[in-house]
């Protein structure tokens, strides 16, 4: 059974922390301006805008026990990641949840946290937020933004999108999972990997070779994590590259070549992604989803 942290009221605390790469403290005014605008008490750790002189915000020992400290304070009612990026497979095995699990918050972020998320799922057995992150509020408070917001404080979410060529209609009903694809193949293997049968799994990813990204849906295929979904949604592949002599494919005919075989519904075009359009969903609660040839839905609860 997966436990659903409280959701937040105004006047909760929500921790800023950097566990990967780092963030210049500039880049996270508006989403602390936007935070307390909301109502709610925001509390900067040190690795924002650290002294770091290399790509990450601190020493792994640094990032860990900062993170380490935001989980275990009852003061603090949630998580906000300033950034994701690389760093957070370095320090995952260091992290003590024995005080979260008995008091547990809702951590957000996407992207490099695709691994926290997997590990909270599985370990902790406790649901999280893949939602935008700090540097994503200098968009301007848009729906994705707000749509955060509505999630952690306990607002169903319903969200729907156009319909892609490549979709294969059905209605299922299950966990949702996921995250960025990279992520979800380098933990396969690991403690924090995750048991995708009867599940709906969610994928996107930045900056890939089309080739790359072909290798890492086939480590999902031979590893049987594709083999009992109950439905596959596919988001953003933004920035991906080709080789000097291409692929042949475009990145979305490559899944769609992939996952042909199978007989659950599948969902192209989603908004979620490393671009502006990146809905909050909660890693671990049940959604249901309903593709059809005019349009995709996904539904909480």
């Amino acid at each position: 059974m997966i436990k659903i942290p409280p959701y937040l009221k105004k006047g909760d605390t929500i921790g800023i922390t950097c566990p990967a790469g780092y963030m210049d403290a500039a880049k996270a005014q508006t989403c602390i301006s936007t935070l307390q605008s909301w109502g709610f008490e925001v509390m900067v750790g040190k690795t924002l805008g650290s002294n770091s002189k290399n790509y990450f915000s601190g020493t792994d020992e640094e990032r860990a026990d900062e993170l380490q400290a935001m989980l275990d304070d009852e003061r603090i009612n949630a998580i906000l990641f300033g950034r994701g990026g690389y760093g957070m497979g370095r320090i995952i095995d260091q992290l003590d949840f024995t005080k979260f699990k008995k008091n547990p918050k809702w951590v957000i972020g996407f992207s490099d946290i695709t691994i926290l998320h997997a590990h909270l799922y599985t370990k902790i057995k406790t649901a999280s937020l893949h939602a935008p992150m700090a540097a994503a509020f200098n968009d301007g408070e848009n729906e994705f933004i707000r749509s955060l917001h509505k999630a952690v404080a306990g607002k169903k979410a319903k969200y729907s999108c156009d319909a892609h060529a490549f979709n294969k209609a059905g209605n299922v009903t299950g966990e949702l999972v996921g995250g960025n694809l990279s992520l979800l193949a380098h933990i396969i293997g690991t403690p924090s990997d995750i048991n995708t049968k009867n599940k709906i799994l969610f994928i996107e990813d930045i900056g890939e070779q089309i080739y790359n990204t072909d290798r890492l849906l086939y480590q999902l295929k031979r590893s049987g994590k594709l083999q009992n979904l109950a439905g596959l949604i596919v988001g953003g592949f933004t920035d991906m590259k080709d080789t000097d002599r291409p692929f042949g494919k475009n990145v979305y005919a490559v899944i769609q070549d992939i996952v042909s075989g199978y007989n659950f519904p599948v969902a192209f075009g989603f908004p979620v992604s490393h671009g502006k359009e990146n809905y909050a969903l909660k890693i671990g609660v049940n959604y249901t989803l309903k593709v059809s040839k005019t349009k995709t839905q996904l539904a909480e609860g």
